[in-house]
């Protein structure tokens, strides 16, 4: 099949859900399309079981599909370039040292809790998994996804504060995670080069380095946005920003996600006030809002078409149900310890540490991230764990994260638009 066809399947499909989500079930948009894909991925294996419906026609279709290269070297960039783009500099700034230090430290953090702990999950189930590559997991099961949330923590009226807070830290723990993955990979690959001075220089080049390409070619991009004003070379102009910037880190072996971040930061806050008509900014905000909006619709009812070829046997729901526990377990301690440890509750608005707990939805990054592991018995583990986690942190988090902001918000009597500009008090 076509790659044509490929995307003219899976855009009518997941526009069909779309709108059977926003007519009649009317969950939020992201949730809802991950819902019905599952419902429609389990009634097409049990009609196939049954041998009502040739179910290796739609598994075929599935794995034509490489979930990880469509998602790491297509989809992402645009993503996280459209969530950096609204973020607004000055309440990143005032939030700088919790978001920073989270999404370092604590994704480190999360990486080696979780990681641990699956270790010792997946002996007492006496299933093979070196303690290597149960970091791994615990690595690619690090970042969060900031897509499913955020229109949730807006919609209860969060305060500003938490807002850019749970913005920033997805965004940048995003980049930082892959950064971990790989780097834990690349010793996997080759044991002999584990030094600590090996894994500090690996790291150190894919995320600074990245941060600086991509503050490089945005400062290019800005210069060539404020010598015209014509919105459509304007918008072209933010298009091969992001498809460039994120190529050429992949080819120089810097982290493209980190990349696209930055370079996202400095267009949607100096370009867009320096350099952009009140017209351009219009269409730009449209432009990657639709963008935004198309490759969700796609990545979630992908996400929940994979459960046709994910092998799923029996054993693996119950290492998927302690990768979960697990998993929630390394981002609180992650959140917890690193907030509490480095005093950076002063900054913190109060119920912050649950919030981010349960609010850290994981999602397409992470399935993409164990799809890309080497073919071996320890993957097909990982990667039916990564599943379980991923559609309980999406349907269950995703549907409950709401409620829980919406508890806070009542009971500390805060508003959306209270930014305190010195550190917030309480405990967090």
């Amino acid at each position: 099949m076509s790659a044509y066809h490929t995307i003219a399947i899976l855009l009518t499909l997941a526009a069909l859900a779309a709108y059977v989500n926003i007519r009649w079930i009317r969950l939020p948009a992201t949730i809802g399309l991950m819902a019905i894909s599952l419902l429609i991925s389990v009634a097409l294996v049990i009609l196939g079981e049954a041998g009502l419906i040739p179910l290796r026609s739609f598994a075929q279709f599935v794995s034509s599909i490489d979930f990880g290269d469509v998602l790491l070297h297509g989809m992402l960039g645009f993503l996280l370039f459209a969530g950096a783009l609204h973020v607004h500099a000055e309440d990143l700034r005032l939030a700088k040292y919790p978001v920073g230090i989270l999404s370092t430290v604590g994704v480190v953090l999360s990486t080696f809790v979780t990681g641990t702990l699956f270790f010792y999950a997946t002996g007492l189930l006496g299933l093979p998994l070196t303690y290597l590559e149960a970091l791994l997991f615990g690595a690619l099961i690090a970042p969060t996804d900031p897509i499913a949330v955020l229109g949730i923590v807006k919609q209860v009226g969060a305060p500003k504060q938490l807002e850019t807070k749970i913005a920033g830290e997805s965004l940048f723990n995003d980049g930082v995670g892959v950064v971990v993955f790989l780097t834990l990979l690349e010793v996997h690959g080759r044991p002999e080069s584990l030094s600590a001075v090996g894994v500090a220089k690996l790291f150190v080049q894919e995320a600074i380095g990245g941060a600086a390409l991509g503050f490089a070619l945005a400062w290019v991009a800005y210069v060539m946005l404020k010598t015209v004003d014509a919105y459509q070379v304007e918008v072209l102009i933010t298009l091969a920003l992001v498809t460039g910037t994120y190529a050429l880190a992949e080819v120089l072996h810097l982290s493209a996600p980190i990349a696209v971040v930055v370079a996202g930061l400095f267009i949607g806050n100096r370009a867009r006030i320096q350099a952009m008509s009140e017209e351009t900014r219009l269409r730009l905000d449209v432009f990657w809002e639709l963008i935004d909006e198309i490759l969700n619709a796609v990545l979630f009812f992908l996400i929940g078409l994979e459960l046709i070829v994910i092998a799923l046997q029996p054993s693996y729901f119950a290492v998927g149900l302690l990768a979960t526990l697990a998993s929630l377990i390394g981002r609180a301690a992650g959140v917890g310890l690193t907030i509490t440890t480095l005093r950076l509750r002063q900054w913190l608005p109060p119920g912050t540490i649950r919030i981010l707990t349960w609010s850290g939805l994981r999602g397409g990054i992470s399935i993409a991230l164990a799809l890309a592991l080497p073919p071996s018995p320890a993957r097909d583990i990982i990667v039916a764990a990564t599943y379980v986690v991923v559609v309980f942190s999406i349907l269950v988090q995703g549907l409950t994260v709401g409620r829980l902001v919406a508890y806070f918000v009542a009971t500390q009597g805060q508003r959306p638009d209270d930014v305190d500009a010195e550190p917030a008090s309480g405990a967090a």
